[in-house]
């Protein structure tokens, strides 16, 4: 994609025009190294320069991520990120504004600012990077973490029922929930990319491995061993999966999904994915169908509706308010209606 320099002129974007200076950090294996090179990939293809593009992050290893993007950006504090995006979003709708968080950051002390941000609907792309541990601060169980989890933190097991995140942003009514994997490159993109062209909130976890405090919690459904786990989810079409897609999903007889051989039922049988369909019951039976990654597991698009947009036109209705405004007007506005001095 190519994008004016201000000089009448065209260039074309690259990888490398989203590649900091800055040395990258996290410990050797770790997940978030192939998320970090799918995303410095793709950006490129979205055609939005990096002086237009904001990346926020909140506390934990996640939060190294705006460090390593040549783009604005900022590192929070503890769980703020998606109020401080919603900020940038809001005021200057001419951005394209990411959010990248971990399963700790986002559902624990940021669990209010995640919700709300996705109820309103706010223009802003959060990505949870859920390894199911807290690993920056060495290995606490985190609210996605499985019950019975044995930690530094709960050394008899967590009692603690965990989070199902896209549950939960389906809860919030979020307009665009989706799951991807760390090391599942062109998958990564392409979820990414539907993200990015969503017009409103999108919420995708990122399944990423963290090798040396929960190192394989994902291997049931991650890489090639995993594979024939992952229920490629594709709009319009029947849920099917398998090394022979001999495997599918159907209704239960509870109303919820379930998971059945094809010729049991036959492929007429399948559910078809509808990830546009307003009701999210389809999509939350879905994030409901593996409520841990250890065997068959949904991941792409759950949903993605079109709902209106917070703040949307707003900075055209303030710049026409204000549009030839004085400094006496303002200070009569500032002291009209019902006022007091102390």
């Amino acid at each position: 994609m190519s994008e004016g320099n201000g000089n009448g002129a065209s260039a074309t974007l690259t990888k490398a025009d989203f590649q900091s200076g800055q040395e990258t950090r996290w410990c050797p294996g770790c997940g978030d190294y192939a998320i970090l090179a799918s995303v410095q990939a793709l950006m490129p293809e979205l055609g939005v320069p990096p002086e237009k593009t904001v990346f926020i992050s909140g506390i934990g290893c996640a939060g190294r991520f705006t460090y390593y993007m040549d783009t604005y950006g900022m590192h929070g504090i503890h769980g703020r990120a998606p109020a401080l995006a919603t900020g940038i979003a809001t005021s200057r709708e001419d951005l394209s504004v990411w959010v990248v968080s971990g399963d700790g950051d986002s559902l624990s002390i940021g669990g209010n600012h995640l919700i709300h941000s996705l109820r309103r609907n706010v223009p802003i792309k959060l990505l949870l990077f859920n390894n199911q541990i807290y690993g920056l601060t060495k290995g606490q169980y985190s609210p996605t973490s499985e019950t019975g989890k044995i930690t530094k933190s709960t050394p008899f097991g967590s009692e603690d029922h965990p989070f199902n995140p896209l549950a939960l942003a389906l809860g919030a009514d979020a307009s665009f929930v989706a799951r991807t994997i760390d090391v599942e490159k062109k998958h990564v993109a392409a979820t990414l990319r539907a993200a990015a062209e969503h017009e409103g909130s999108a919420f995708v976890e990122i399944y990423q491995n963290c090798n040396v405090f929960n190192d394989g919690a994902f291997d049931a459904v991650r890489g090639k061993a995993g594979r024939n786990n992952q229920i490629h989810l594709q709009h319009g079409e029947p849920i099917r999966f398998g090394a022979e897609l001999e495997k599918g999903v159907v209704r239960s007889a509870g109303g919820g999904l379930e998971v059945v051989d094809v010729t049991e039922v036959g492929a007429r049988g399948l559910v078809v994915h509808d990830a546009h369909v307003e009701d999210p019951s389809h999509a939350t039976a879905l994030a409901r169908l593996a409520e841990r990654p250890s065997g068959p597991t949904p991941i792409g698009v759950f949903r993605d509706v079109k709902r209106p947009v917070y703040g949307s036109g707003r900075q055209a209705d303030l710049e026409a308010a204000h549009s030839g405004a004085t400094l006496s007007d303002l200070d009569g506005l500032l002291r009209s209606g019902d006022t007091w001095v102390v």
